[in-house]
């Protein structure tokens, strides 16, 4: 039968009216007044609804809310967080001019909005928060997906089992998309031969609007409206029409709300697409010629890359793409061969048979970056390819560290602590120096005391989980007991946790590699210590539901499961007890595949210990006072070798450092030695690795120069990209076209006898062909070399024209100066002059034949 649907809730009584508005912005997850206005309506159904307002506020009974609006202490409590509200969300917010773009596949705001998989969509809703905070002129854009990422529970066997549960959008605080006359917007793309309809949805987080695209609507046909039911789901082809929909679809989504970018932030490669619908929207719409509209797009489009690993690095099958990219590069009269090349290595261009969207997204981002010092070293040696004619050093890949939102990780038992003795602007990235001083005035017992609650409180919360979980209640019916759980886990024991995808680098049984070693740890009764595990395989990767398998299945194997446990269905709200809650938090990825990785940053605001291979954010953030490293070693080549290598490092330092200074008690009942690590890991995490810093870093490096870019380009109808596109046209002319060239410099003097302040001349003759000597810039180019006499430190110093010698001919000279000892390598080269070309693909640069 059809039936007409409707939805009964109880009627909020006028004085607590703010309670809706409140629901309708997540605005209040980073607020613990806000929180704890919806946990006193009634904590345990907060609890058991996972923190979910707008769900809660259609449940509490009408009776308690009529009892609330006559509490007089509710509603002192109600208003001093509408005062704070009020002040932070201005009711101009939706006039604001929005003059960033930030997109990406998915955002982690909260565990109640499922449009998550992990760390990517966790660190992006930390970034609008962030923003949000700082009152930047951002709107984001992602896709809103009804069934999200997976449920995991695991079998009997240990074995990761998904669900796809449905969300309900009357339970999530979304509103219509809405254009400026007021109609409820749907955009739509094509897709070779049909079109694709999708609804725009708008999630407030703060003062930053979260467009959300939606294709469950009637417009579609079935298999279209699947495209936004799951995050990573579906075949190659449904991966390719998600990213279609954010890019393309997720900007012409911002022109029909009456958002029109300056600046376009690219979060991975998935929304690289973005650029052709940019390029189309200034042909179509302001009449720029294709390769203009190009000069203006690429130098006002930021990218970031979070992928170490090239496998890990998304393409597609240029056979399966060309005829979705004809229809799009016929909209922005552009080649389609000429837009697939943009996602091609140089080196490739002949033989290659895919697309790579990160590739894609360098090419079209004047500003591109990783996420950790570290990552950004990898990253160069990854691309270098893009600009062959460039040293390492010279790849124009920067980096921003990664940082996470203070206030929607510190836990509330520590706030109240940072709010005593901390700056008072202690969320909001602090100074070092205001931090030291702060946390010496902070008294031992009063931290130790607020971190154990927290473990206290994480051993409980892990205990309620495990009531329901198939393996315990199977122990319990086989040994006839009752709740097996209640001795599961110590609330006074030294504990670690380990909570990340369960991806086969990342290696979470590493421990496992000395089983006798750990057992004995497991079994010290007089020094007890325990695992928490927890964390999600990705449902196509069988060795990574192996890896969760085996950890599982040792745990039971050596009756330690009520040591070693593992936890079901990683999300966040799991990810702030266990960094709230554990003592240490254990990280063993392979040297260099991690990124950055932010959980550990998670726990040290939170005084827990990290103890880590030195990769990702850890290899910039140890300084042997906050923390212990897992020292590796290069000399080991072969995975199995350091894998074993690494595995040892980690039991000495458990076995000699860290659980003797954790039990320790030469100050009575407190370990003064923790205590001191503990410090060190807050002001660290406090100081240095805020979203708020790295939203800051964005802004001063990347949006505020693309913003001041795009306006210089797009004045005067566009004047100074034209002139931008004559004057690449005569570069390529000469630079890719071979007819420039620079000789072998000459040195007068003995290089073979050269001192510390010793000076000496370098001239060198070149050719121009036709370009004048104002269009490139004559340097040496210098600097220490390996082994191998590669440069590995390079510096340049400017040569001037001493002669012109006919027939576009010059002589350039410069006198360099030896300011250190070493051996160095020295050549001359030529280059595009100015800096509007230093991070072009593949820029302009010509080195002696």
């Amino acid at each position: 039968m059809d039936f007409q649907l409707y939805n009964v809730g109880p009627r909020i009584p006028e004085e607590l009216h703010f309670l809706e508005t409140l629901s309708n912005n997540i605005w209040w997850c980073w607020h613990p007044m806000a929180i704890e206005l919806f946990v006193r309506i009634n904590p345990n159904l907060w609890r058991e609804l996972g923190g979910n307002p707008k769900a809660f506020l259609r449940t509490v009974p009408q009776t308690r809310l009529e009892e609330l609006a006559h509490d007089p202490t509710y509603r002192r409590h109600l208003r001093v967080v509408q005062a704070e509200f009020e002040r932070y969300v201005p009711k101009d917010r939706f006039e604001k001019d929005r003059t960033i773009a930030y997109f990406s596949l998915e955002f982690g705001i909260h565990e109640s909005i499922p449009i998550f998989s992990g760390g990517l969509g966790v660190l992006a809703g930390d970034h609008l928060k962030a923003a949000s905070d700082l009152s930047l002129p951002l709107v984001a854009v992602g896709l809103l997906y009804k069934q999200g990422y997976f449920t995991q529970v695991l079998d009997r066997n240990g074995w990761q089992i998904e669900h796809y549960p449905v969300s309900e959008l009357h339970n999530l605080p979304l509103e219509r998309g809405r254009d400026k006359k007021g109609q409820e917007v749907t955009i739509h793309i094509r897709l070779i031969d049909r079109d694709l309809y999708a609804a725009v949805w708008v999630l407030w987080v703060g003062n930053i609007p979260l467009l959300l695209l939606d294709t469950e609507i009637p417009e579609n046909p079935p298999d279209l409206r699947e495209i936004s039911w799951r995050l990573y789901g579906g075949d190659k082809r449904m991966r390719l029409h998600q990213e279609l929909l954010l890019g393309i679809g997720g900007f012409k989504a911002l022109i029909a709300m009456g958002y029109n970018p300056q600046v376009c932030h690219m979060n991975e490669g998935h929304a690289g697409f973005l650029s052709l619908a940019r390029i189309s929207h200034l042909v179509n719409d302001f009449g720029y010629e294709p390769d203009v509209a190009l000069e203006v797009v690429w130098r006002s489009n930021i990218f970031t890359t979070h992928t170490p690993v090239p496998a890990g690095n998304e393409v597609f099958d240029i056979g399966m793409l060309r005829p979705y990219l004809n229809a799009f590069a016929s909209e922005a009269h552009l080649d389609v061969n000429r837009v697939i090349r943009w996602g091609i290595p140089i080196n490739d261009r002949n033989h290659a048979s895919e697309m790579s969207m990160t590739v894609f997204g360098l090419r079209l981002a004047n500003f591109s970056n990783g996420v950790s010092k570290l990552h950004g070293e990898v990253a160069r040696e990854m691309w270098k390819n893009l600009w062959p004619q460039r040293s390492v050093s010279e790849i124009p890949i920067k980096h921003i560290t990664n940082g996470v939102h203070i206030a929607s990780w510190v836990s509330s038992r520590l706030w109240g602590l940072y709010e005593r003795y901390l700056t008072p602007r202690w969320a909001h990235n602090p100074s070092i120096d205001q931090l030291i001083e702060g946390i010496c005035t902070m008294p031992d017992e009063e931290l130790w005391m607020a971190h154990e609650l927290s473990r206290q409180s994480l051993v409980r919360k892990a205990r309620r989980m495990l009531q329901s979980n198939v393996r315990y209640l199977s122990a319990d019916r086989s040994k006839g007991k009752g709740d097996h759980t209640k001795n599961t886990l110590s609330p006074d024991a030294l504990t670690l946790g380990f909570a990340r995808r369960f991806a086969t680098y990342k290696r979470g049984t590493l421990l496992l590699r000395n089983p006798d070693r750990l057992l004995a740890l497991l079994k010290d009764k007089a020094r007890p210590i325990q695992f928490i595990f927890a964390g999600k395989a990705h449902p196509a990767d069988d060795e990574g539901k192996k890896l969760i398998q085996q950890l599982v299945q040792f745990a039971e194997d050596n009756g330690v499961q009520d040591r070693l446990v593992f936890l079901e269905n990683y999300d966040i709200g799991m990810a702030r007890s266990l960094t709230q809650g554990v003592d240490v938090w254990l990280n063993t990825p392979r040297r260099p595949q991690e990124a950055s990785g932010t959980s550990g940053m998670k726990a040290a605001i939170n005084g827990v210990i990290n103890c880590s291979i030195l990769d990702g954010w850890w290899a910039e953030g140890w300084n042997g006072e906050n923390g212990w490293a897992i020292e590796g070693n290069d000399y080991y080549t072969e995975d199995e070798d350091r894998d074993n290598y690494e595995s040892q490092q980690l039991f000495n330092l458990l076995e000699n450092d860290i659980i003797p200074s954790f039990y320790e008690r030469s100050g009575g009942d407190l370990p003064l030695r923790w205590i001191k690590r503990m410090k060190a890991s807050i002001v660290t995490g406090l100081g240095e690795f805020s979203s708020e810093r790295m939203v800051e870093e964005y802004n001063r490096f990347f949006y505020e120069p693309a913003a001041a870019s795009f306006r210089k380009l797009s004045a005067d109808k566009a004047a100074y990209a034209q002139e931008l596109v004559a004057e690449k046209a005569r570069l390529v002319d000469g630079f890719d076209g071979g007819k420039l060239y620079v000789e072998r410099p000459t040195v007068e003097g003995d290089l073979s006898d050269l001192h510390v302040g010793d000076k000496f001349k370098v001239g060198t003759r070149v050719h121009l062909a036709g370009l004048k000597p104002e269009e490139v810039e004559v340097e040496a180019y210098y600097g220490t070399v390996n082994a191998h006499n590669e440069i590995i430190s390079s510096g340049c110093e400017k040569m001037e024209m001493v002669e012109e010698l006919g027939d576009h001919n010059y002589h350039y000279s410069c006198e360099m100066t030896c300011h250190v000892s070493g051996r160095f390598g020295l050549t001359a080269r030529i280059k595009a002059t100015g800096h509007e070309w230093d991070n072009s693909v593949p820029g302009f640069v010509c080195w002696p034949r």
